[in-house]
């Protein structure tokens, strides 16, 4: 279905700012490339140029503002903390047919309880970081905590991608119920009320009632719809099955706000919490043979009744380089808090914005000052980690609840007696220590390029979903792909075999080339990527999942060509 979208003449940018900037007001609609920079970049991957940059202070400015821009036939990339890894949530390139313009959720922070906390209804700007302090004030967790949140992702943009996270009981991030606009075959956008709460009144209305958190009890339907997929404890202890147990190209967990990927304004989402797990412990468990570990995965998912809270997994190199390479990520947040990353990220890129007039200052001058500032730091990791990394190639770390932890002890006493493996049980700093480091690793390979220029081309990072019974989990690539890499980093959520697989390519290699080599044996393997970061522009989307993306946004006026789709208007094919 094709949208014919109003003003096909398309009034000027200097017209449309001028509007924009009496909605919200001049100093929130940015349009210089050095005020943009940091919205236009991605964290990993993409750049291009913009319109503007708009940053709503309100649910209703955000309405005016997207209504405005899509109606008058310009491109609109919605964008919450900007921390995805695939490059969906910022321009690629600029060989769009029509101008772009991105929307900053930052400013439109919110999170209301509801039925006593039992749920939330989470505003745009809403991160990870906010929700879990919200809730630990009432002994209540969200669908997701550390992992994501430490570098202030935000609860709408994990919901948008179906991110996964690190909790083995909880599955990908998902609701049935959300507020959103939505382009109609009349080029008009439409707000569309499924939150499960009845608000009477326009769009303006609804939305300064939800932005107010005028939610009364009385109109709630506590039947409307999912706020979290729970059949995903039962998915993911089916250790023999031939897929894997999540996917974003999986359609069961598509729904509207779920796995839209930006195809919808998204205003709100209602999302269940869950009952804070108290005095959880964690074990630290290392070994140099990859069937021993996968042993333990498949016995700690079938042979206990309850699940365990997360199951981590790093290997030696990663190890390294994380504390490298991320020393001073992880000292931030172990000093501060991650409250404070998202700021010091902003800070980071204004500063690369500045280092960029100075023809004198290298393109990575932040990271290399950061480099060189995080040698005077303390040694940040406990001294049994560092010994097991010593011992051990292969680590993992296993937080189970109060209840879990005498039987989980007495069955890895056993396992280590049998196998050549060890574990120690964490004191609770080691174990928060623990868990950040794996976190660290996420972006230590972006600090290595950076730091490396000389020798390191670029970055392959791929984030893959194994089977279910694939008992052969650890990768060996063909001698003409391990040629051309510096260094692997292997990460990941073990129990849901989802892997984070991030190379360093060497100087000289082209690294989608090097991807594209690749995918062939993740194929072979039946493994499916990406698992949890999307397709954004790095990868092909199947055409179910093209399909999906159409239905939602039939005009192609939001986020278009991520999954490698056409950028043109009305999903107008590329020419051959």
């Amino acid at each position: 279905m094709s949208v014919s979208l109003q003003g096909s003449s398309e009034a000027s940018d200097a017209s449309l700012i001028h509007s924009l900037r009496a909605i919200l007001g001049a100093r929130h609609v940015l349009t210089a490339p050095s005020a943009t920079y940091r919205f236009r970049k991605g964290f990993r991957f993409g750049m291009g140029d913009v319109v503007a940059v708009l940053q709503p202070g309100c649910l209703v400015e955000l309405w005016r503002a997207a209504k405005l821009c899509a109606e008058s036939g310009r491109i609109i990339i919605m964008q919450a903390a900007n921390t995805g890894l695939t490059g969906g949530s910022t321009p690629d390139g600029n060989d769009y047919d029509r101008g772009v313009v991105i929307i900053s959720t930052n400013r439109l922070d919110g999170i209301h309880l509801i039925g006593e906390g039992r749920q939330v209804v989470c505003l745009p700007g809403s991160t990870l970081h906010d929700l879990e302090d919200k809730l630990a004030a009432i002994g209540r967790e969200p669908h997701s905590v550390i992992g994501s949140s430490c570098i202030g992702a935000s609860v709408l943009g994990g919901v948008s991608n179906n991110s996964g996270g690190a909790l083995v009981q909880r599955g990908p991030a998902f609701t049935e119920m959300a507020l959103f606009g939505q382009m109609g075959p009349d080029g008009k956008l439409h707000l569309v009320n499924h939150l499960g709460i009845r608000i009477e009144g326009n769009p303006e209305q609804i939305l300064a009632a939800v932005q107010a958190g005028q939610l009364p009890e009385n109109a709630i339907d506590w039947n409307a719809g999912r706020g979290h997929d729970e059949n995903y404890a039962a998915h993911v202890r089916d250790v023999d099955a031939d897929t894997p147990a999540r996917f974003n190209a999986d359609p069961s967990r598509w729904y509207e706000a779920a796995g839209c990927a930006g195809k919808l304004v998204v205003f709100a989402v209602r999302l269940d919490t869950f009952e804070a797990n108290k005095n959880p412990a964690v074990f630290y468990i290392g070994t140099n043979n990859t069937s021993d570990l996968e042993d333990l995965r498949r016995h700690v998912l079938t042979h206990f009744d309850e699940l365990p809270i997360a199951g981590e997994y790093l290997h030696r190199d990663a190890f390294n380089i994380a504390e490298k390479y991320g020393k001073d990520t992880f000292a931030v947040i172990r000093y501060f808090g991650t409250k404070y990353l998202p700021m010091f990220f902003s800070m980071k890129s204004r500063f690369d914005v500045f280092a960029q007039r100075l023809p004198f200052l290298s393109d990575h001058f932040s990271d290399l000052a950061m480099q060189f500032l995080s040698r005077f730091l303390p040694k940040q990791l406990p001294q049994r980690m560092c010994d097991y990394r010593d011992r051990f190639e292969h680590h993992l770390m296993l937080k189970v609840s109060a209840h879990m932890t005498a039987p989980v002890r007495a069955y890895l006493e056993q396992w280590a007696s049998s196998t050549g493996g060890a574990f120690f049980e964490c004191t609770p700093d080691e174990g928060t220590r623990a868990f950040l480091h794996r976190f660290a690793a996420a972006g230590a390979a972006v600090r290595y390029r950076a730091v490396h220029t000389k020798t390191a081309e670029d970055i392959v990072a791929l984030d893959v979903a194994l089977r279910r019974n694939d008992r052969e989990w650890f990768e060996v690539l063909p001698r003409e792909i391990e040629d051309r890499i510096i260094v692997k980093l292997y990460y990941g959520h073990f129990f849901c075999h989802v892997m984070h697989q991030d190379y360093v390519i060497k100087k000289g290699y082209n690294a989608m080339q090097v991807e594209h080599d690749m995918l062939p044996g993740l194929d072979a393997r039946g493994a499916r990527y990406p698992a949890e970061h999307n397709v954004g522009h790095l990868y092909k989307a199947p055409d179910e999942m093209v399909a999906h993306y159409r239905s939602l946004d039939p005009c192609n006026c939001f986020n278009p060509g991520i999954g490698l789709a056409t950028k043109k208007r009305n999903w107008v094919a590329e020419s051959v």
